[in-house]
């Protein structure tokens, strides 16, 4: 798996996963747990994985989309 970008607002995690899942690109968040456990101050970002042959793919769509991919 690759990263393909870390956030600390949710909301952004969110609306990358819709349009991911939208274009049958499978994903999943990391460091949930651990933003959880911070008290929700948005201290430590969340990174958002995809599959190695899938990345080109997935990089697309969310730079399209204007996603910012903070790294």
């Amino acid at each position: 798996m690759k990263e393909l970008l870390r956030s600390t607002d949710p909301t952004v995690m969110a609306f990358a996963s819709a349009l991911l899942e939208g274009e049958d690109i499978d994903c999943f968040q990391m460091d949930v747990n651990m933003s959880i456990l911070e008290g929700g101050i948005g201290i430590f970002p969340r990174r958002m994985m995809v599959r190695d042959e899938d990345y080109d793919d997935a990089l697309r769509v969310v730079t399209d989309n204007g996603i910012p991919l903070g790294r």
